[in-house]
């Protein structure tokens, strides 16, 4: 029969190590490299760090049939009550809209409305489709705020690969 304490002790063991695998994976997601990207016009924000994960070289390669976390940090120089994220996939040129799940940035991440000099973390997901070509392309992403001007707007290079 084991004991109270022994029980007490054993699951104050489990908690040390839950609580050191935790910090270990936190670790190893700050110490990610930021991707690479550039400000294509953020008229009413400024953006600070663009992560997406996984993302383990650069450009960033996204295997077709699997989803990937974007997150953008940003602060705001404007109040906005809404947010609305417009992207778009740039070939040749060409900016070809890309659809993602949840447009509304008040969703994802950011709590509306938005105030002027505050930092917000915009997340959510890229899914790549299967169907989608094998390909490098651009991808250009924007935030805009209530008067269709851009919180936020990056482009960055990714490769779609299978």
């Amino acid at each position: 029969m084991i004991s109270p304490r022994s029980q007490t002790q054993k699951r104050g063991n489990m908690d040390v190590r839950r609580g050191f695998i935790f910090l270990c994976c936190l670790i190893a997601f700050t110490c990610a490299d930021p991707v690479k990207f550039l400000d294509c016009g953020s008229s009413t924000g400024k953006v600070a760090i663009v992560d997406i994960t996984p993302c383990a070289s650069q450009p960033c390669q996204l295997h077709k049939g699997q989803s990937y976390s974007v997150n953008v940090t940003f602060n705001s120089g404007v109040e906005s009550t809404t947010s609305k994220a417009v992207v778009h996939g740039i070939i040749a040129g060409v900016p070809i809209p890309f659809p993602i799940p949840v447009e509304d940035g008040c969703k994802c991440g950011i709590e509306c409305p938005i105030q002027t000099q505050k930092s917000y973390h915009y997340v959510t997901s890229l899914p790549v489709k299967s169907e989608y070509p094998a390909i490098k392309l651009v991808v250009k992403w924007e935030l805009k705020d209530d008067n269709q001007k851009d919180l936020f707007c990056i482009e960055f290079p990714v490769q779609i690969v299978s």
